[in-house]
C-alpha cells in the first residue's frame, strides 16, 4: 500500500477561475439590490400603518438605490446593450436572466411609487405600484444571494442554503436603517423593531453558514473579507443599540441609521471579498469535495454493515 496523495495543484495556481467582478460594481449591486428590495417592503408597511412621510423617504430610497444598482451592473457588464440583450428571453433556470426581469419590472414600480409620493398624484396607482414593489421587494432583495451560490466559488456555493438568508438580514438592518435616518422620530418605532429583527436573523443565518462551510468559513474569518465582516457586526450591533434610543433622539437615530447602513454594506463587500479568496485558494476546491466523498462513502458502508447485520438475523 502507498501512502495517501496529499493534495497539490500545479504550482500552486487556483483550480478555478475566481470571477472577474469589480468589487465595487458588483458588491455594490449586492448591497443596493437588498436595501431597495426591503425598502420597498418597508415603504408599504408604513404606508399602511400611517406614517407618509418614512414611507415617501423609504420609496424614494429604493428607486435610487435600484438605479444606482442597475448602473452598477451595466458598468461591470462592460457594454449596455448586454443589459438589454439578456431581457430577449426568460430562462427560470438562470438566476443571472430572472435578476435581469426582477430589475426590469421592479424599477418602473418603485419609480411610480415614489413619482406618486412625491406629487401627491394618481393615488390609486401608486398605491397599486407601492404594494406590487413590495411583492417583489424580497426577490429583489435575495435573488443576488443565489446568483452567487450559482457559481462554483467555493465560499459562495458551500453557503447556497443559507446566503439568502444572511442576505435577507442584512437588506432589512439596511432599509430600516434608511427609516431610522430618514423618518421622523415618531414615526420609526416600527423600523427600530425590524432592526433587530433583521440584525438577529443575519447573525443566525451566519452562523449556520460558518458551521456549514467548515474549514472553508476560514475565508470569512482572515484577511480584507475577516476584517469587514467583523466591522460589520460592530456596526449593526450599534446601529440596534442606538435605534433603540432613537425615540428620544433625533440625532441617536441619525447615527443608528447610518451605523445600519454601513454595517449591511460591509457584509456584502465581506461576503465577496470571501468568496474570491475561497476561488484562489485550491484547497478550498478540493478539501470540500473530498470531504463530501468520504462522507459517501462512510454512508455507504454503514448501509452495508446495516445489510449484512440484517441477513445475519
Amino acid at each position: 500500500m502507498v501512502p495517501r496523495a496529499t493534495f497539490d495543484s500545479y504550482y500552486g495556481r487556483p483550480i478555478i477561475k475566481a470571477p472577474a467582478w469589480e468589487a465595487r460594481d458588483i458588491a455594490g449591486y449586492f448591497f443596493l439590490g437588498g436595501l431597495a428590495g426591503a425598502g420597498s417592503v418597508l415603504a408599504a408597511a408604513h404606508q399602511a400603518t400611517g406614517a407618509p412621510r418614512t414611507a415617501t423617504a423609504l420609496k424614494i430610497t429604493s428607486l435610487g438605490s435600484v438605479g444606482l444598482a442597475t448602473a452598477a451592473l451595466i458598468h461591470d457588464l462592460g457594454v449596455p446593450s448586454r443589459f438589454t440583450h439578456m431581457l430577449r428571453v426568460i430562462k427560470p433556470t438562470s438566476p443571472m436572466s430572472v435578476g435581469s426581469w426582477l430589475l426590469a419590472v421592479y424599477g418602473p414600480l418603485a419609480g411610480a411609487a415614489a413619482a406618486s409620493a412625491l406629487s401627491g398624484r394618481a393615488r390609486r396607482a401608486g398605491a397599486a405600484a407601492t404594494a406590487a414593489a413590495a411583492v417583489l421587494g424580497p426577490a429583489v432583495a435575495t435573488y443576488t444571494a443565489v446568483l452567487a451560490a450559482d457559481t462554483a466559488v467555493p465560499a459562495w456555493h458551500g453557503a447556497h442554503r443559507e446566503l439568502p438568508y444572511v442576505f435577507a438580514g442584512s437588506a432589512l438592518t439596511a432599509a430600516s436603517g434608511a427609516a431610522l435616518a430618514l423618518g421622523p422620530r415618531r414615526e420609526t418605532g416600527a423600523a427600530r423593531l425590524t432592526a433587530l429583527l433583521g440584525a438577529a436573523g443575519e447573525a443566525a443565518a451566519d452562523h449556520a453558514m460558518r458551521q456549514r462551510l467548515g474549514t472553508v468559513a476560514s475565508t470569512l474569518r482572515e484577511g480584507r473579507a475577516g476584517r469587514l465582516l467583523r466591522t460589520a457586526r460592530a456596526l449593526t450591533a450599534g446601529g440596534v443599540a442606538l435605534g433603540l434610543w432613537s425615540g428620544r433622539s433625533r440625532a441617536a437615530g441619525v447615527l443608528a441609521g447610518t451605523a445600519l447602513l454601513a454595517g449591511s454594506a460591509c457584509t456584502r463587500f465581506g461576503v465577496f471579498a470571501a468568496g474570491i479568496a475561497s476561488a484562489e485558494d485550491p484547497a478550498h476546491t478540493v478539501g470540500p469535495q473530498r470531504a463530501r466523498m468520504a462522507e459517501r462513502a462512510r454512508m455507504a458502508e454503514r448501509a452495508q454493515a446495516a445489510e449484512r447485520a440484517s441477513e445475519a438475523d
